[in-house]
């Protein structure tokens, strides 16, 4: 069953059992930017997870396709492959910068710091790696790992798309591309570490954290000029 709740500053947090389809995902993520750019809807925070699928972002390259065994739908968010699928909680973030300050780079460094926070509330030591966006973190053998993908467009100043962690998902499943055009990093999962996989345990750990993430934006909107 699906959940709605309002935040005090008026962001509705949606939570959607099961598997969403991911054109019908990104068709109701684009109409609520659209709302929320014309302030007919609150901003939101979608957490979901899709059935499998490649999807392409703007910079994707048809060579990094490697073995196309699931859809491939183009995203319209930037950046290249990526993979969603089952064990994978996917965030579509639709927020309004007009009010959170009108600055991208500040909003993607953001959300990577929010991912990472939560990640921390269970146990995953995770970080940024310079020149490579996403989320990292340390796989069982040491290697540097991705174990989160963040993709963003903004449209009139409202943001789309989002971040994925991968808290269980097949990996081999990630090998149908070049995720994100990294060929030489391995991808990792909260279960291939041996930590909790468990979506509502991610889930508290966004919300516990979210409060830190969104104050930021409201920093950058202040330091604007």
């Amino acid at each position: 069953m699906e959940t709605n709740t309002q935040t005090p500053d008026g962001i509705e947090w949606r939570l959607t059992p099961g598997l969403t389809d991911y054109a019908t995902a990104l068709a109701q993520m684009e109409a609520r930017a659209a709302a929320v750019a014309a302030g007919e809807a609150h901003e939101l925070v979608w957490l979901l997870e899709h059935p499998p699928v490649y999807t392409a972002g703007t910079s994707a390259d048809p060579a990094e396709l490697v073995d196309p065994r699931f859809p491939v739908v183009p995203a319209g968010r930037g950046g290249r492959y990526t993979y969603h699928g089952p064990g994978q909680r996917v965030g579509y973030l639709v927020l309004d910068l007009n009010k959170r300050g009108r600055d991208v780079r500040c909003f993607v460094h953001a959300v990577e710091g929010w991912v990472i926070a939560a990640l921390a509330r269970i146990g995953i030591a995770a970080f940024r790696a310079p020149g490579r966006i996403g989320i990292w973190t340390h796989d069982a053998t040491g290697q540097e790992a991705k174990i989160g993908a963040i993709g963003i467009r903004v449209r009139r100043w409202v943001t789309l798309h989002g971040f994925s962690v991968n808290l269980s998902p097949d990996l081999q499943h990630f090998s149908g591309i070049v995720p994100c055009g990294l060929a030489d990093y391995p991808v990792t999962s909260a279960a291939a570490l041996g930590m909790s996989s468990d979506a509502a345990t991610f889930d508290a750990a966004l919300a516990f954290t979210a409060e830190a993430f969104l104050n930021s934006l409201i920093c950058a909107g202040e330091n604007e000029t």
